[in-house]
C-alpha cells in the first residue's frame, strides 16, 4: 500500500535530479598540504556520491590526511587541523606561571594543531614533557 503523505512529498519534490554539481580536487594534492579554494572545481556527479561531502568553505584552511587524486571528494575524515608541531622539528617550550616565562628548546615527539597535546623532548634535560600547541614551533608546559 502506498503511504499518501510519501506520495504527496515525491509528489511535490519532483523529479529526483540525474546528477548535482560536487566540489572535488582540481589537481592531485598530497598529505601534509593545506586545502585552499583554488583546489576544487564544481564537477556533475550522481547525488549519492555528494553524501558527506565537506563544502569548500569547510574544507579550505584544513590539512590533508592521506593523498589524493584529482577528482576525488574531500570528506570529514580526509582532513585535519593544519598541524603547527611536526614529530621531529624544533619547537620552544614554554612555561609561565605568574607573569614570569622561561622558555628552553626541545623537539617534538608527536604532531598536533593548536591547542592539541603533544609530546616534547627537552634538549638540555633529555626529559619529557605532555605539552599543549601554541603556535607554529611553540608548546606550553602546565604546571600540575
Amino acid at each position: 500500500m502506498i503511504d499518501p503523505l510519501l506520495f504527496l512529498v515525491a509528489a511535490l519534490a519532483g523529479p529526483v535530479p540525474s546528477t548535482v554539481p560536487v566540489p572535488v580536487l582540481a589537481r592531485a594534492v598530497e598529505r601534509g598540504e593545506i586545502l585552499s579554494p583554488a583546489d576544487f572545481e564544481p564537477q556533475p556527479r550522481a547525488p549519492g556520491a555528494a553524501i558527506g561531502v565537506l563544502p569548500v568553505e569547510g574544507a579550505s584552511g584544513r590539512e590533508l590526511v592521506r593523498n589524493m587524486p584529482a577528482g576525488a571528494v574531500i570528506r570529514a575524515g580526509d582532513v585535519t587541523s593544519p598541524r603547527l608541531v611536526r614529530r621531529g622539528e624544533p619547537v620552544t617550550i614554554n612555561l609561565r606561571a605568574d607573569g614570569l616565562v622561561i622558555a628552553t628548546a626541545g623537539r617534538a615527539m608527536t604532531s598536533g594543531g593548536r591547542g592539541d597535546l603533544v609530546r616534547v623532548v627537552a634538549t638540555a634535560t633529555n626529559r619529557t614533557f605532555d605539552t599543549v600547541v601554541e603556535k607554529a614551533g611553540a608548546v606550553r608546559l602546565s604546571l600540575p
